[in-house]
């Protein structure tokens, strides 16, 4: 690979991107002209476009920009999955017409310029290379500093995540066909390509704002992808809930001595301490337990369910 150009597949998953989808289609095509020049890949390079069923004009701007340029192949998706999984469909759909395949977002916050970084890194023997921001300083101060309790909250829990890393980054196609393999509903794509070990580099670069159009990751998805990723690799939360039972049971001990000394020495009111203070924390404790055993409960009923995680309704250009 290193004397041979591979062939490049940028998969750009996308969901009402009206607004920056032909300025992102237009750059990226440069990109990959001047990579082509450059002999960094091979001129049948091209871009992948998922759309995640949009409800504006993506789906027809990509349609009528796919007649002048033949560098786009796109697929469209029967139903709205989501971002993790209208990016998995672009990595199994594109994997056999490339050698490797490099996600970005349609917004292109990420530095599309680094995928050069990347493709070197790639021909030097590395299966899988992460895009790793070195600042965020186009972030909010609060996106900021839940991302690093996130992270940090993963590392605790055992799993294995790269801190300021999100979905930029290439992967190979012995990657991409073992990606395959990995059939959980419970999608969580930046926990999964750790796992999976291989040879791994990291690209650092600085993430831009966005050009135009809203963020299609509002505050509800974040927490719910954190959700997915905490329960989809790690049993650590079923594990506190015995830890904390244990605790609760200790601190009973400590609270029955204590309202015997208390009532020996007269200084409570009767029935008070024993009936109202215990009430609300076992209480407490109980829902609290309830609900994250109840998480993992969800997450199995929709594994053993076994539904298609996604479906393509159209395609565009030379793929299958």
């Amino acid at each position: 690979m290193e004397n041979h150009p591979p062939v490049l597949g940028i998969v750009v998953p996308c969901y009402n991107e009206q607004e920056v989808i032909a300025s992102s289609i237009e750059a990226l095509s440069e990109l990959l002209f001047r990579f082509t020049e450059q002999e960094l890949v091979d001129n049948k390079s091209f871009i992948g476009i998922v759309d995640d069923r949009s409800k504006d004009a993506t789906w027809k701007l990509i349609s009528e920009i796919s007649e002048k340029n033949p560098r786009i192949r796109a697929i469209r998706l029967a139903a709205n999955r989501g971002h993790q999984f209208a990016l998995l469909a672009g990595l199994l759909e594109f994997r056999k017409d490339a050698d490797c395949l490099v996600s970005i977002d349609a917004d292109l916050q990420d530095d599309a310029v680094v995928i050069g970084q990347m493709v070197e890194k790639f021909r030097q023997g590395n299966d899988i290379v992460f895009g790793v921001r070195n600042k965020r300083a186009t972030d909010t101060f609060f996106k900021r500093t839940t991302a690093y309790i996130f992270y940090r909250f993963l590392k605790i829990l055992g799993i294995n995540v790269l801190h300021n890393h999100a979905d930029f980054r290439l992967t190979s196609r012995r990657v991409n066909e073992e990606l395959e393999h990995f059939s959980e509903v419970n999608l969580f794509l930046r926990g999964i390509f750790p796992l999976m070990g291989f040879n791994t580099s990291i690209v650092h670069y600085a993430r831009s704002e966005r050009t135009a159009g809203t963020t299609k990751y509002p505050l509800k998805k974040m927490i719910s992808l954190a959700l997915d990723g905490i329960t989809s690799f790690s049993t650590v939360p079923l594990r506190i809930i015995t830890v904390l039972g244990f605790l609760v049971f200790i601190v009973c001990i400590l609270l029955m001595g204590y309202a015997f000394w208390a009532y020996l020495s007269g200084r409570t009111i009767a029935g008070w301490f024993s009936t109202v203070l215990p009430f609300y924390f076992l209480g407490g404790i109980q829902i609290l337990c309830i609900g994250i055993i109840g998480e993992y409960l969800g997450k199995i009923y929709k594994e053993v369910k076994r539904r298609p995680r996604f479906i393509v309704d159209e395609r565009i250009g030379d793929i299958r």
